[in-house]
């Protein structure tokens, strides 16, 4: 579905009064909300990740930053960081799907959608990434647990940029 056709039906379900309307084709699956109070439409498109965006191993390069003040209390250094990349590669990392803005909450008075340490399966959704007004809703592609949210919420991200490390054991 492109752009054209996705503006088209927003523009269609604004004059219908409808409230919410859901539509799927193939692996797109968009939801169009309007709130009829606000004058506000809320676009959610669902983006399938692809093969090659299937969540995979966290390198190890990136990890050392996080033990950094554990180092630095504990006087063990080198040990700490080595060891906790050890442990950090057995995790499975999340990773945007596309470029845009990471939300954790579904809208500003809302709880976020996953904690650290919460337990979450197959399709849960994890966070939203809003690029060009469209909100898409990242779901986890494994069951697990979430280790570590590894972006700030309201921040921009890159494709293929890591936001979660979840265990899946």
């Amino acid at each position: 579905m492109d752009l054209k056709e996705i503006q088209n039906l927003i523009k269609f379900v604004a004059k219908s009064g409808a409230s919410e309307v859901k539509l799927e084709t193939g692996d797109v699956k968009i939801t169009i909300k309007t709130g009829s109070d606000e004058k506000e439409t809320t676009i959610v498109q669902h983006v399938p990740m692809g093969q090659q965006q299937v969540p995979q191993q966290m390198p190890s390069a990136p990890q050392p930053a996080a033990p950094a003040p554990q180092q630095q209390e504990s006087g063990s250094g080198q040990k700490e960081s080595k060891d906790s990349s050890a442990d950090d590669s057995k995790f499975i990392t999340v990773k945007s799907p596309i470029i845009g803005t990471f939300y954790r909450k579904p809208s500003p008075d809302k709880p976020v959608f996953v904690e650290t340490g919460d337990s979450v399966k197959e399709g849960d959704v994890l966070c939203v990434i809003e690029a060009m007004k469209l909100f898409n809703e990242i779901e986890s592609e494994v069951t697990g647990k979430i280790v570590k949210v590894l972006v700030e919420d309201a921040s921009p991200v890159e494709f293929d940029q890591p936001l979660f490390l979840v265990d899946p054991s």
